[in-house]
C-alpha cells in the first residue's frame, strides 16, 4: 500500500494541469483512493477544482468506477451533507485502528478486481463509515481512547521554513473543551474533552527535532503540564508560542515565565461584548479575571495584547456595546497605571472582530444569523468607539465571508450545485448570481425545534435533547456548568456513552 500526497495548486489547477503527487510525481488520477482531509468549508472547493484538474468526473454519481474518492476531516462530522453529492464515503471521526482497517479492507477488495459498487456495498455499514446514500444513518463518530486522554494527539506532519508556520511544529496539548460554550462546536463535536500526556508530547518532539514548537488547544491554561512542559522545551533550546489562552488561566507564575523566555503577546478570548452576551453563550468567565489578566500583562511588560470578540449574536443591542466600551476604558485604565504600562512603548493591543456564525451540533444551531448589513454596522460603530484609544487597532472578519461560510456550515446536499458553480466561475460572489438556492432559508431564520438538520446524519454523541435545553438556557442568558472531571458512563449529562 502506498501512500502519497498532493497539494492542490489554485493556479495549476485553473490551468488545467494534473495535480500530481509530491513523493512520485504520479497523475492523482492514477490512484485507485483518492483521500481528502478537509477542516474548513471554503475549502469546499477543492473538490471539483482539483477533481476536474485531474481529469475526474467531481459528481460521485458520474464515477461508475474508480477511483474511489474519501473525504475525513471535521467537516466529515460537523455537516458532511453539502459536498456529500462528491464523495463516495466519508471517514467520521478520528484515524484509529479502524481506520487503518478500512484500508486493508480496500486493498482487498480493489486487488481482487471489485468494482466500485462492490467495493462501497460491501464497507457501507463498517464503522466510521458514511457511504451517502448507503449506509445506516446515523453514523456513530468514532474517538480514540479512553475518555479523559489524548493519546494520539495531531502533529505537523513536516516541518518547513515554507509552511504558514514558519519551522514549527504544531502540537496537539487538548482536544475539545470542558467549558461547553454554546457557539464553538469544538466543545461539542470533540466530547469528551480530552488532555495530552507530557510523555507522549515530548516524544513527539525529540522525534520531530523541531527549531520551534506552537502549542494548539481549546483550554492549554488547563493543562496541569503546561509550565513543566514548556521549561522542559527551554532545556532542549526550543523556542515555543502558544494560541489563545483562558483570561482566567493566567498565573503570576506562567506569564512571568512566558516573558523570561521571550513571549511577546498573549492572546485572550472575551467573545462577548457584555456581562449578559458572555452568559448567553455560557462563557463562563469572570469579568475581574479577565482584568486581571490584563493586569499581570501589563505588569509584566508583554508588548502586544490581542483580544478576541464575536458580534452578531441573537438579541444583541447597542447597551450590550455600551458596556463593551466601559470595559476597553478599565483596561486601557489598568494599562497606564501598571508600571509595565508606564514605559515609553505602551502595551500595543488589537481587537480581532468575527461575526457569529451558528454551527451545526451547538445550541446555536438553531439561531438565524445577523444580516449582512447589521454585522457591517456593527464593525462600522466599532472601530468609530476604538479610533480615540492610544495604542488600540481593530480588526473585523468580512461579513459577507461569515454569512458564507454560514450557508456552506448549515445547508444541505442541495449546496452541490453552488459549489459547482463557485468552481467554474470564479468564485463565490459570481456563484450566488447564477445559483437560484435560497440562502435566506438557511441561515436567516430560526429553526423549528422538530426541524430535522442535513447534517443528522452524523451521531456526534451529543443528545439533541440536551443541545435543544442549551438553546433555551442561551435566551435567558442562564450559564450551564463546564463539563465534570469524571467519564462520560457517570455523568451522562448530554447522552454521551463513551467510556
Amino acid at each position: 500500500m502506498a501512500v502519497e500526497r498532493v497539494f492542490p495548486d489554485k493556479l495549476g489547477l485553473t490551468d488545467g494541469a494534473d495535480p500530481k503527487t509530491r513523493e512520485s510525481n504520479s497523475p492523482l488520477s492514477s490512484f485507485p483512493v483518492i483521500a481528502w482531509s478537509i477542516t474548513f468549508e471554503e475549502d469546499f472547493l477543492s473538490l471539483p477544482r482539483t477533481l476536474r484538474a485531474a481529469g475526474v468526473p467531481p459528481l460521485a454519481a458520474e464515477r461508475p468506477s474508480l477511483p474511489l474518492v474519501i473525504c475525513g476531516g471535521p467537516i466529515a462530522f460537523l455537516n458532511p451533507a453539502p459536498i456529500a453529492p462528491f464523495i463516495d464515503l466519508f471517514w467520521v471521526g478520528e484515524a484509529d485502528k479502524q481506520f487503518l482497517n478500512l484500508f486493508d479492507t480496500l486493498k482487498r477488495l480493489v486487488f481482487d478486481g471489485k468494482d466500485k459498487e462492490e467495493i462501497l456495498e460491501a464497507i457501507k455499514d463498517m464503522p466510521g463509515v458514511y457511504a451517502p446514500g448507503r449506509s445506516k444513518t446515523p453514523v456513530k463518530r468514532l474517538t480514540s481512547g479512553p475518555t479523559g486522554i489524548l493519546n494520539d494527539p495531531a502533529f505537523s506532519c513536516f516541518i518547513s521554513g515554507r509552511a504558514a508556520f514558519r519551522d514549527t511544529l504544531l502540537l496537539e496539548v487538548n482536544r475539545g473543551c470542558p467549558y461547553g460554550c454554546r457557539f464553538c462546536a469544538a466543545g461539542y463535536i470533540y466530547r469528551p474533552p480530552r488532555l495530552a500526556k507530557i510523555e507522549e508530547l515530548k516524544r513527539i518532539v525529540e522525534l520531530s527535532d523541531p527549531p520551534k514548537v506552537g502549542l494548539v488547544g481549546t483550554a492549554l491554561t488547563d493543562w496541569p503540564d503546561l509550565v513543566p512542559f514548556l521549561k522542559w522545551l527551554h532545556s532542549k533550546k526550543k523556542k515555543f508560542s502558544l494560541s489563545s489562552m483562558r483570561a482566567d488561566g493566567i498565573t503570576e507564575e506562567l506569564l512571568v515565565y512566558l516573558r523570561e523566555r521571550g513571549i511577546r503577546t498573549v492572546t485572550l478570548a472575551l467573545e462577548g461584548a457584555s456581562e449578559r452576551l458572555r452568559r448567553m453563550m455560557s462563557k463562563k468567565l469572570d469579568s475581574k479575571d479577565f482584568l486581571n489578566a490584563v493586569r499581570l500583562c501589563a505588569r509584566y511588560g508583554v508588548n502586544h495584547l490581542k483580544l478576541y470578540l464575536i458580534v452578531g449574536w441573537p438579541g444583541e443591542t447597542d447597551a450590550d456595546y455600551e458596556e463593551l466600551e466601559q470595559f476597553l476604558n478599565e483596561i486601557l485604565r489598568i494599562r497606564s497605571e501598571e508600571p509595565g504600562g508606564k514605559k515609553k512603548h505602551l502595551m500595543r493591543i488589537t481587537i480581532g472582530i468575527s461575526s457569529l456564525v451558528p454551527k451545526p451540533f451547538t445550541p446555536f444551531q438553531w439561531a438565524p444569523m445577523m444580516d449582512e448589513a447589521s454585522l457591517e454596522a456593527r464593525m462600522k460603530q466599532l472601530v468609530h468607539m476604538v479610533k480615540p484609544f492610544k495604542g488600540v487597532t481593530l480588526q473585523h472578519d468580512s461579513p459577507f465571508q461569515a454569512r458564507l461560510q454560514g450557508v456552506l456550515a448549515r445547508g444541505g446536499e442541495e449546496l452541490a450545485e453552488f459549489i459547482q458553480l463557485a468552481a467554474e466561475h470564479g468564485g463565490w460572489k459570481k456563484a450566488l448570481k447564477r445559483w437560484d438556492g435560497d440562502p435566506s432559508h438557511i441561515i436567516d431564520r430560526e429553526r423549528d425545534k422538530d426541524e430535522s438538520f442535513p447534517w443528522e446524519v452524523v451521531d456526534v454523541g451529543v443528545k439533541r435533547e440536551f443541545l435543544w435545553k442549551e438553546w433555551e438556557k442561551a435566551k435567558i442568558a442562564k450559564v450551564s456548568p463546564k463539563c465534570p472531571s469524571m467519564d462520560c458512563t457517570q455523568c451522562r449529562m448530554c447522552g454521551m456513552e463513551r467510556g
